[in-house]
């Protein structure tokens, strides 16, 4: 499987959660994947990280702020507003999937997941995944 250039910031609080999305990404070929555990931290790895990440895939549910609040954020940042951020969360309303298009997310992904719900979720938003790279 070829390698994915560029790193992915996973927002997830429930370390379980993050480990296994984690493992997932990685299963798909990305190498370079940097772990946050809430809004705060999420945040400043986005103002820290160069280049910027491929892909965010952000909690809804964050101790402190929103995964709503953090999208927002990034669209409203000139550097990072063009990154996807797949949403991952627990949520099933229509109603949560609506205010994460509104706040900007790129997709919406609902755990439990599969690999391969991840992968179609990830191809969708991401132009060049991994598994498409030559």
């Amino acid at each position: 499987m070829a390698q994915q250039q560029g790193a992915v910031l996973v927002v997830e609080d429930l370390e379980l959660s993050r480990k296994i999305l984690t493992g997932e990404l990685q299963a798909l070929g990305f190498t370079h994947i940097v772990e946050a555990t809430n809004g705060a931290d999420a945040l400043a790895c986005l103002a820290e990280m160069r280049p910027v990440p491929v892909l965010v895939c952000l909690d809804l549910t964050l101790p402190d702020i929103s995964g709503y609040d953090v999208c927002e954020m990034i669209r409203n940042t000139p550097l990072l507003q063009e990154i996807p951020v797949l949403m991952v969360s627990a949520r099933t309303q229509t109603m949560d999937r609506a205010q994460a298009e509104l706040a900007g997310a790129s997709g919406y992904l609902m755990k439990p997941f599969t690999t391969e719900e991840l992968r179609q979720q990830v191809e969708r938003v991401l132009p060049n995944p991994p598994w498409k790279k030559a």
